[in-house]
This record gives C-alpha cells, sequence and structure tokens, in this order.
C-alpha cells in the first residue's frame, strides 16, 4: 500500500471507514459543540496522564459495559498510539520462547508473525473458504498444546468480513478455560462495531471477547476503522485481568511516554455519548450503501468473481478465475492501477500464497469512490481481464 495508493485514483484498498474531519464530526455530534471548542486551547502540553486520560479511558469503559458484568474499570484499559502499538505490546508482554500461540487466519499479518519473531511457535486457525470463512472448533481443540499461551483471534476479521459467532466465542472460551495453565485469548477488535449484515436482536451477534465472563481476555480496538479518524493515532488494550494490564503496561514504557493529548481529546469527543451514535450511524449506513454497489459488481461479473458477502468490518475478500483457474491476482492489481486507477490489494501478496486469485477490496471509503472506482474496474473486466494471466500461465 506504500508503494501504490499516493498514486491510486480510487482507493478501494483502504480499510478505514471514510474519514472525517474535525469539523464533520462536531457535526455529527448532538452536542454540536463547535469546533473550535472541542480541543481545550488552555490546556498545558505536558504528557498527561501517562496510561491514557481519565475521560477516554472512562468513555471506553461504557463500551465495554454488560447487563451481566460489572462495568470494565478505567484502570482496566490502556491507550496506545493506535491499535498496531496495541497488538505489538500484547504480543511482546505475554509470548516468548518456549510459547504456543494460535492464530485465527487469515488475518493481519502482524497477529501471528510478531509472536513467531519473538521465538513462540505459532499455528494458524484456518478460516474456509468452502465454509463462508467459518473456522472448526475441532481443529482448535487439535491445535492446542500443553504449552499454548494464548489464542489469537481477529473479530471481525480482515480481510474476510466474516465474524466469529457468539456460541463459537463460548466454545473458545470453554476450551481456553479448561486448560490448565488457563489461556489467555487476545481478540483483535478493531473492525468492531461496524457491523451491518447482523443485528445485536440476533441470538448470535458477536460480543466483544470481554462480555462473556472469562477473565483472561483481551481486546483491542483503536479510532481508524470503524470511527473514520485514523489520522487521531489513538488505540487501547483492555482487559478483564488487570494483572495483563500491568504486564502491557511495563513493556509500553519502554515505547510510548504518553499519547498526544490532543488525539486523546478528540477520540473522547467521539466516542462520547452524545457522538458516538451518529458517528457509527453514518458508517454503518456508508458500508450497507457501498457494499450493495459491491454486490452488484460481484453479481456482474459472477462468471468472474466470487465471494462470501461480509457481515461486519469494511473489507470483502473476493476471489478472481477465469477458466475455472485463479488469476494472478499480483498482475490484476497492477494492470488494474495502471489502466484505471483503482487500487486493490491482492491476496496471496499479502495474506498467504494459498489466497491465489484473492482480492481484498475495501467499500467504507466515501461513496462516490467507491461507485466510479467500481465503475471503472467494469470497464476493465469487459476489455482487459482476458488478457491477466492465470496461476498455472505464471507457475509454468
Amino acid at each position: 500500500m506504500d508503494e501504490y495508493e499516493t498514486t491510486a485514483k480510487y482507493n478501494l484498498a483502504e480499510t478505514c471507514s471514510a474519514s472525517i474531519s474535525i469539523n464533520e464530526l462536531c457535526e455529527l455530534s448532538e452536542a454540536k459543540t463547535p469546533a473550535n471548542d472541542l480541543i481545550d486551547l488552555t490546556k498545558p502540553l505536558g504528557y498527561g496522564e501517562i496510561r491514557g486520560t481519565t475521560e477516554l479511558r472512562s468513555s471506553l469503559s461504557r463500551l465495554y459495559s454488560s447487563r451481566v458484568l460489572s462495568l470494565l474499570s478505567p484502570d482496566n484499559i490502556l491507550i496506545t498510539p493506535g491499535a498496531i502499538a496495541a497488538n505489538f505490546l500484547v504480543l511482546y508482554s505475554l509470548v516468548g520462547p518456549g510459547d504456543h500461540a494460535i492464530c485465527h487466519y487469515p488475518t493481519y499479518q502482524q497477529l501471528y508473525s510478531v509472536p513467531a519473531s519473538l521465538g513462540a511457535e505459532v499455528d494458524l486457525w484456518k478460516a474456509k473458504p468452502d465454509k463462508g470463512w467459518n473456522v472448526d472448533i475441532e481443529e482448535l481443540k487439535q491445535l492446542v498444546k500443553p504449552n499454548t499461551k494464548l489464542i489469537i483471534l481477529n473479530n471481525p476479521q480482515n480481510p474476510t468480513g466474516a465474524v466469529l459467532k457468539k456460541s463459537l466465542l463460548q466454545e473458545i472460551i470453554e476450551i481456553a478455560s479448561s486448560h490448565s495453565p488457563p489461556i489467555t485469548i487476545f481478540s483483535d477488535e478493531v473492525y468492531r462495531p461496524l457491523f451491518h449484515g447482523i443485528t445485536p436482536v440476533d441470538s448470535q451477534f458477536p460480543p466483544s471477547i470481554l462480555s462473556l465472563g472469562y477473565r483472561n481476555t483481551i481486546a483491542v480496538g483503536s479510532l481508524s476503522k470503524a470511527y473514520s479518524l485514523a489520522g487521531i493515532r489513538v488505540g487501547w488494550i483492555a482487559s478483564r485481568n488487570p494483572d495483563i494490564v500491568e504486564q502491557c503496561a511495563a513493556a509500553r514504557d519502554y515505547t510510548t511516554i504518553s499519547v498526544s493529548q490532543l488525539d486523546q481529546q478528540v477520540a473522547a469527543f467521539a466516542l462520547s455519548p452524545n457522538t458516538i451514535h451518529g458517528l457509527l450511524g453514518r458508517n454503518i449506513g456508508i458500508a450497507k450503501t457501498n457494499l450493495e454497489l459491491l454486490e452488484k459488481f460481484v453479481i456482474k461479473h459472477d462468471e468472474f468473481c466470487s465471494w462470501t458477502k461480509p457481515v461486519a468490518g469494511t473489507t470483502a475478500f473476493v476471489l478472481f478465475s477465469r477458466d475455472g483457474q485463479p488469476v494472478d491476482a499480483v498482475e490484476l492489481c497492477k494492470r488494474a492501477q495502471e489502466k484505471t486507477g483503482v487500487m486493490f490489494v491482492p491476496g496471496d501478496r499479502c495474506f498467504g500464497a494459498e489466497f491465489r486469485g484473492y482480492v481484498r477490496i475495501g467499500y467504507v471509503n466515501h461513496t462516490s469512490v467507491v461507485k466510479e472506482g467500481l465503475a471503472e474496474m467494469t470497464k476493465f473486466m469487459r476489455r482487459e481481464f482476458d488478457d491477466v494471466p492465470l496461476m498455472d500461465d505464471v507457475a509454468l
């Protein structure tokens, strides 16, 4: 993405919900706070509260509240410069040589490559494309070893937009809690709560991993994906186990003194009761509208495109094939951007060699970008697609 996104005319590789300005954020709030009043310009810009402002951590604690469980204490939340830092701190703090981790797959590469780089043994718990990107709980049981330290989940899942449903999460907890010693479950939830194909009234709606009563759970989130505010670089680690938070805080001392006070003021405002509903409503609306556009594109080209329609998040994983063979996804992406200005992400380059022909499409950018980009891709499919090499041709 570093190499190509600056020259893309239609960025359909973008994984964040369509970004907004401070002015737009204020307009979405019921408080109707003037943009000039959002940041306290009289406050001295020292380091501030090292673990994160009380205001922001209190806003986050409300998000993890439950009718069954007690409110998560703000002390159980640690603010980080984005979820990428949060993920790294969790993995650095909890695994090392001699440990074993199991990672839900396909997913963001950091989640399995970092523990491997730290000396841990990593097994991949693979979601199956022919099963709607569902996973097999029996396979998880078989992957568990005496030294399994961590089960790593990505829910909702990047790149597929699939979710691990409530009953499955409960089964994962049963496996983790019955192990001796108990296994910690770490869930990357950066695309939560952007659900647009499943609703809270559904009995299988996936709650946060923190909401199911198991103490040894960790959730990571950020303002980037679901909340349209990647530019403020605010993420967090939350856990029901204060010992885990303390381990992460000790590691954080070597990487981060504090997160920008200005960024945290914006984040706290975005997550406040007056603003969060308008912000999420906007983004869920964009996701639904744009997913319809993408679905029409896939149906129109169903001779060449197949997928499992996403139910959450901002990304879809679409298989492009011809004559029953996957195309060279890297070449497809290069030619599409060269000919049309549309940027996709090749699945086999970014998520694993087995995903030949797959392309990740980010569809929650501004609707005009998605609509015009897919229109250009329709022209490409008609004029250029037959010339994209197949993977068998590449192998030969």
